[in-house]
């Protein structure tokens, strides 16, 4: 049995989801408003939070903020029916596994909800877009919650999320080979480091493994499944 918790300040809406993951033997907690949800994080924690995006009081990325900084490790799902682009990019900074609109596409919000993990949150910084796009499509369906980054600049406002390890290129925009990698090491003490590289001749940074491009994304995503492994089963 896994626990959700939903937020909206549409009750029905809330109620009729609430009511499709009961009957698949979830236990669900429905919260009108954000500070409702926060009293509900704070008895217990879910597995995966769903909430909308715009509701009075406390939108839905400031829900998620608060919630991470009591239950850092609860999967976060978006629900929207309309997001300008700002607020959509706001919102994926904070390392959500999905944005679903409304009407909710329920087999597609059941498939995200079986792979959906805790402890998910997975850094993605390099500047190729595409290349940004397609492992985060490819994290995203085994589970995790990928941030992207494509500069410096941009690694520097991530958000408040407490990551699982983080796939940095060595060669990003705005600094010096590494950078970003001295960046993250600094910031998350902690964190494994899994470099990207085209280069030839990568400088002795530390890092937990190193994949050079063009790498099989199998492989990768088989390194981030371990490391989460092995963070689940409480060791470091």
């Amino acid at each position: 049995m896994r626990r959700y918790l939903i937020v909206d300040d549409n009750r029905e809406f809330a109620e009729n989801l609430a009511e499709i993951l009961r009957d698949r033997g979830d236990e669900v907690v429905v919260a009108e408003s954000g500070p409702e949800a926060i009293d509900a994080a704070r008895k217990e924690h879910f597995d995966a939070l769903l909430t909308d995006m715009r509701m009075p009081v406390m939108g839905g990325t400031e829900v998620v903020q608060a919630i991470r900084r009591i239950d850092p490790g609860a999967a976060v799902m978006l629900i929207t029916a309309h997001v300008s682009d700002e607020t959509l990019d706001a919102a994926l900074r904070e390392g959500v596994l999905a944005v679903m609109p409304k009407p909710v596409p329920v087999p597609r919000l059941m498939e995200l909800l079986d792979a959906a993990r805790r402890d998910s949150v997975v850094l993605l910084v390099d500047d190729d877009s595409r290349l940004c796009d397609n492992l985060a499509e490819a994290l995203r369906t085994r589970g995790f919650a990928p941030v992207t980054a494509g500069s410096i600049a941009e690694t520097e406002k991530l958000g408040p999320a407490e990551p699982l390890c983080a796939l940095v290129d060595l060669r990003v925009p705005e600094g010096p080979d590494g950078e970003a990698v001295r960046i993250l090491a600094e910031r998350y003490p902690r964190m494994p480091l899994i470099v990207l590289t085209g280069l030839n001749d990568p400088p002795p940074l530390p890092h937990h493994e190193l994949f050079t491009k063009p790498f099989d994304t199998g492989t990768l995503l088989g390194a981030v499944e371990r490391l989460h492994a092995r963070r689940t089963s409480g060791s470091r």
